[in-house]
């Protein structure tokens, strides 16, 4: 259900700012991966109409720039790695962006862990801005930059880290929830994907944390945040913001924490949110 904007605390009028967070994969991106030109094309109005428009993604920096670019967005803010990397994308910067925020933890504990459990499984450790340290190589197309093979276990765990990956074929996901609950992995965030696929972040870290850091910093009134997402690591996202959508295609567990279910990915669902953000009356010069 959403919330119109007269009944917004303060009411919501032409001059202020929304601010939204958009996940990519499952939300923006078709599984094939690309984006409806209809959706570009939306994104881009809605930011016209202030409205920050953030993406807020699992990617890391090297994945979540072409997307930028393919949705026009030059300037703004785009939140990486489940919350652990803030950037902000300026044109004028060599490679295109500045990172404003980064938040890291020992992964050691976590990873030495789960390898005991999974001595067989994909370990992979973030390298800021080029890639990921990996124990062995991920099929391509799983991880984005380069991958740098390690000689030991050892050198996965000795650097501070933004996000760590496991990768275990075979496991479903049930699997992995138990394995967390198991094993107690109190020190850490994590997230389990649609598939054996498990993300470690600081502990903390969250999409929507990074979210409320950028909201106070550009001043946007609580009431004016919107959140759309599809999977587990945007449940907390979706609770954050005052008003959020799950999309069609969200497990049960991201549907509960949204106020609405929209249309699935295939069926471009994200369109209702962004149709409700253009408003005429709101543009602003970018």
């Amino acid at each position: 259900m959403t919330v119109p904007p007269e009944d917004f605390k303060p009411p919501l009028d032409r001059d202020d700012w929304r601010l939204l967070g958009l996940d990519i994969d499952g939300t923006l991106m078709h599984w094939g991966g690309d984006i409806s030109p209809v959706v570009a094309d939306a994104v881009e109005k809605a930011r016209m109409c202030r409205n920050h428009v953030i993406l807020a993604t699992g990617r890391n920096i090297v994945a979540t720039l072409p997307v930028a670019e393919a949705l026009g967005i030059r300037r703004g803010w785009a939140v990486c790695s489940n919350g652990a990397v803030t950037i902000r994308l300026n044109p004028a910067t060599p490679g295109g962006y500045d990172i404003v925020e980064k938040i890291t933890f020992n992964p050691r504990a976590a990873l030495e862990l789960i390898r005991d459990e999974m001595p067989d499984a994909f370990y992979a450790v973030e390298d800021l801005g080029v890639g990921f340290r990996v124990s062995r190589e991920f099929p391509m197309g799983e991880l984005a930059g380069r991958q740098r093979l390690v000689e030991n276990f050892d050198e996965l765990c000795h650097d501070e880290a933004t996000r760590v990956v496991v990768r275990a074929p075979g496991v479903d996901v049930a699997h992995f929830d138990d394995l967390v609950e198991r094993i107690g992995l109190s020190e850490v965030t994590y997230a389990v994907g649609y598939t054996a696929w498990l993300d470690l972040t600081p502990p903390g870290v969250s999409k929507a944390s990074a979210l409320e850091t950028l909201r106070r910093q550009l001043g946007v009134y609580p009431d004016h945040t919107v959140a759309v997402g599809d999977g587990n690591n945007d449940i907390e996202m979706l609770r954050w913001a005052k008003q959020s959508s799950a999309m069609g295609n969200a497990p049960d567990k991201v549907r509960e924490a949204a106020d609405e279910v929209i249309g699935t990915v295939e069926e471009d669902g994200v369109l209702t949110v962004l149709h409700r953000l253009i408003d005429p009356d709101r543009l602003a010069v970018l």
